[in-house]
């Protein structure tokens, strides 16, 4: 895998506090990206900060709430001017609000919808312009594979993680003549703080329900995203890359 990415490019990566998406921030800075990082809080921005001094990165924390489009565009403007324009953008950041959907209130619905899906619509088209400008970009969305499964008592993420993989083929489709690559990858069961929580039984069904046995690492999410970042994959666009352990197997 090529890791001499050009120091100038600008990465972006959304709900970058924690888990996958910290992960993603901290693979794309040790390959030379400039990279920010948002989180909701200003801690989380502060940590992200402290990790990239800690590794010798460019690049900081910003705090940003997706769902709010006149931050988002008044984050991503500052970036731009501090930065110079934004050329990778790793939409990650993500919620859910887990019900059954007879009991599922229309603000669950509603957040996990504006979160996940609606979000993405106003931070990548605020990103495209300067893509557009330098005839070159990257793109990747973080679905989930109950996009493609769907899970019962998930069907709002499933719906937003879904529609995540149609805005992704559809986006490729548009902007593929300006240089710009649109690709989702779609994390599998990963041990992160939301998965640490189960139950031991839990757990338990959920391995068996994966053939290599294991739950995966944000760090094998981080790679996935990496390498669609790396002109390694410039041939590749609009495609979902499953990082699941074997549990789904697309065709």
């Amino acid at each position: 895998m090529s890791q001499s990415n050009p120091p100038s490019q600008v990465c972006l990566v959304t709900g970058a506090s924690r888990g996958i998406g910290n992960a993603i921030a901290l693979e794309l800075a040790r390959r030379g990206y400039t990279v920010i990082g948002t989180g909701t809080s200003t801690a989380g921005a502060e940590r992200v900060t402290s990790q990239l001094k800690a590794a010798g990165a460019q690049g900081r924390g910003a705090v940003l709430d997706i769902t709010d489009p006149e931050q988002s565009e008044s984050v991503i403007t500052e970036v731009a001017g501090e930065f110079g324009p934004i050329s990778v953008l790793i939409n990650n950041a993500g919620v859910t609000e887990d019900n059954l959907l007879m009991r599922m209130k229309p603000s669950q619905w509603e957040k996990t919808l504006t979160t996940n899906l609606a979000s993405v619509f106003v931070v990548t088209k605020l990103c495209l312009k300067g893509m557009t400008k330098a005839r070159y970009g990257r793109i990747i969305n973080l679905s989930s594979v109950v996009g493609a499964t769907g899970n019962a008592g998930q069907t709002n993420y499933a719906a937003s993680k879904a529609g995540l993989i149609g805005f992704t083929k559809s986006l490729a489709l548009e902007i593929a003549s300006r240089g710009i690559t649109v690709n989702a990858v779609a994390p599998g069961f990963i041990d992160t703080d939301m998965t640490s929580e189960l139950a031991e039984g839990q757990r338990g069904r959920l391995l068996e329900a994966i053939p290599l046995a294991r739950l995966g690492q944000p760090e094998d999410i981080a790679k996935a995203v990496a390498f669609l970042v790396s002109d390694d994959a410039s041939y590749i666009t609009g495609q979902v890359l499953h990082v699941n352990g074997g549990m789904y197997m697309s065709s």
